[in-house]
């Protein structure tokens, strides 16, 4: 096992990402190992397909006001595979969601044949900033997109926020307006990897929101967005169904999936995190539908910036590690960068993202949550396999570990408790023992 490199973010310490070897975080006293972490290579699950970010308009425009050397570097540290997280995911909004600067759809007001259609908002700051991390990316960046609200006119409530529904008289027409969104998006070179129906369709928000019941969405999937995306030779276009919390998502992904006629539509389901901590639900969502994909698709520390806070970063850690030993195969964070007020947000929703651009004094802060999403999306290798992996006696050491197409191992393991532990590491028949700091995340690879 000396072969390992292993990299190391601890609360107490200096360390962020820095590179150690085996043996010096191995221990010859084998007093109070109370904790087994066991891998096994032969157990193989689901492919980890990657990790991303959200590049929403606020992002960019935040970005912008930055200097161009700065603004590289951001983008290096997120997207370049060898110098940076390698990032191969973007999560980007159809027409305005709360992290934009107003409300805006891409069509003007009552036009029912999207003859107006037009993607001249993108163009000032979202377009331009997807074009440099493309072009920043020495391989292919799979682009979400994601709608927050239709056109006001298309809603029940007439206007774009505070939920309300899709009129009835107006589905077709929505759903070709993903169409015509991804058309106009291919002819600027930007390729769609996949679409969510609908951000967060069970929760009524003061910013942009658009209510779906579980039938709802089934039924829209089945006679309009599905058939359209046929018709149109788009069906290589994944379909993702929920995009909400994954305290729901076992109903809800089973009211859409039990229906063939939508089934077949539907590439998989979206997971956010903003009520719990049920890892479990997405492993029952997997055994009932195992030829479905789930990823995650949006979390975010919420209330504001939190600067030099450790918990999100221990957040993301206990997430990412929860999601991916449940049959998640990708995970997206929410905004890339924010500034100093956790903005800007045209309703005053204000959260916090792994990196800060504060504006005014032209400072750029890495969050904990950076360092914590760096020890997955870095080290583990697009296509590789989860392992089964299994942790005793500690409930705040969590591991996950990945196997590559090299059949090279990649192990996580955080420490969340407030104080050293000394753990034994079981790989098949290789065993060692290590001392996690207190308040740590460690990755070891080849």
């Amino acid at each position: 096992m000396n072969d390992y490199k292993v990299f190391v973010t601890c609360k107490h310490t200096k360390d962020r990402l820095n590179e150690y070897c085996l043996d010096d975080i191995s221990i010859d006293d084998n007093k109070d190992l109370n904790c087994t972490i066991t891998v096994d290579t032969k157990k193989r699950f689901q492919k980890i397909l990657g990790f991303g970010g959200a590049i929403t308009e606020s992002s960019a425009y935040v970005l912008s006001k930055i200097d161009e050397e700065e603004k590289k570097k951001i983008l290096d540290l997120y997207f370049n595979e060898e110098y940076g997280i390698g990032y191969n995911f973007a999560r980007i909004h159809i027409n305005s969601c709360d992290f934009s600067l107003e409300n805006y759809s891409f069509v003007e007001e009552n036009d029912k044949s999207l003859s107006s259609f037009s993607l001249d908002r993108y163009a000032k700051y979202v377009l331009p900033l997807l074009k440099e991390v493309i072009n920043e990316k020495k391989s292919e960046l799979n682009i979400l997109a994601s709608p927050w609200s239709p056109p006001s006119y298309m809603k029940t409530n007439n206007e774009m926020n505070n939920g309300g529904k899709l009129k009835n008289e107006y589905k077709q027409l929505w759903a070709e307006y993903y169409v015509k969104y991804i058309e106009k998006m291919q002819e600027k070179e930007f390729n769609i990897w996949g679409v969510t129906v609908q951000n967060e369709p069970a929760a009524k928000q003061i910013w942009d929101s658009c209510l779906y019941s579980a039938e709802e969405e089934r039924d829209f999937v089945k006679y309009y967005l599905g058939p359209t995306f046929e018709r149109n030779k788009l069906l290589d276009k994944k379909i993702i169904i929920w995009d909400h919390n994954r305290d729901l998502v076992y109903n809800r992904a089973k009211t859409v999936l039990e229906d063939k006629e939508a089934n077949k539509y539907v590439w998989g389901t979206g997971i956010h995190w903003y009520v719990s901590e049920e890892f479990e639900n997405t492993s029952k969502v997997h055994e009932e539908f195992p030829d479905k994909h789930i990823i995650f698709t949006e979390g975010c520390q919420e209330g504001g910036v939190h600067i030099g806070s450790w918990e999100p970063g221990e957040r993301y850690g206990r997430n990412i590690i929860g999601d991916l030993n449940n049959y998640v195969e990708a995970w997206i964070d929410w905004n890339i960068v924010l500034d100093e007020t956790g903005g800007p947000n045209h309703v005053g929703n204000l959260c916090d993202a792994p990196i800060i651009v504060d504006t005014q004094k032209k400072e750029v802060i890495y969050n904990s949550s950076f360092y914590y999403i760096a020890h997955f999306s870095k080290f583990i290798k697009k296509n590789s396999l989860r392992l089964l992996t299994k942790v005793t006696n500690d409930k705040k050491i969590y591991a996950l570990s990945c196997i590559d197409y090299k059949e090279d191992v990649c192990i996580i393991l955080m420490n969340e408790n407030e104080e050293d532990r000394n753990v034994t590491l079981k790989i098949d028949n290789e065993i060692i023992d290590l001392k996690l700091k207190a308040n740590s995340i460690y990755t070891l690879c080849k």
